[in-house]
């Protein structure tokens, strides 16, 4: 007889259903241009997935368990609008549940046009030296990641990592390691187009 399932069984178990999911409502074949510019034959839309509640649960517990793993110091997570938010509500209350708080912050793509003129939503409640994890629900050029990286750094974070829903392996992982960062995925363009 088969005991309790182990944590990292969990989070196996956890990690099929969420790529079930997303091969299922968040990918397409099919022609699109991306915000990259460049046109492509397949889309992958994470926000479909990430913003249901059993795929907020699944984004929640597989990024924390990996920022946790590579960044035990990170005291926030955040990245971009508007891929980026669900991840990091999902991650910030999965943390909580757990009792190892991460404090979620949004970087807008323009400064705040009125009141205090913030580039970053929630960056107050971290202090100037503070490491965050900077999240990405799909990496393509890693020009949106770069983005959100330089306006952590400008608010006076250090970056600890950056983790990703899914790698398109077009080139945009190599761009952000080639800044000196770590990039870790969940999945890559091989879980869905193998």
């Amino acid at each position: 007889m088969a005991g309790p399932p182990t944590a990292l069984s969990a989070l196996c178990h956890d990690r099929e259903r969420l790529l079930e999911l997303l091969r299922k409502k968040a990918f397409e074949r099919r022609k699109v241009v991306l915000s990259s510019g460049k046109e492509s034959d397949f889309y992958i839309d994470c926000r479909r997935v990430a913003l249901t509640a059993e795929g907020h649960y699944l984004v929640g517990r597989l990024l924390f368990a990996a920022i946790r793993g590579s960044c035990p110091r990170a005291v926030a997570v955040g990245g971009l609008t508007l891929g980026a938010d669900p991840l990091a509500s999902a991650v910030s209350l999965t943390s909580h549940l757990a009792a190892a708080p991460l404090s979620a912050f949004v970087v807008r793509k323009e400064p705040k046009a009125h009141g205090t003129g913030e580039w970053i939503e929630g960056a107050s409640l971290l202090s100037r030296g503070a490491e965050v994890a900077v999240l990405e629900d799909v990496v393509t050029t890693g020009a949106s990641t770069l983005q959100a990286i330089e306006r952590a750094q400008a608010s006076g974070f250090i970056v600890a990592g950056v983790f990703a829903l899914v790698d398109r392996e077009e080139g945009g992982r190599e761009a952000i390691e080639a800044k000196g960062y770590r990039v870790s995925s969940l999945f890559s363009r091989r879980d869905f187009l193998p």
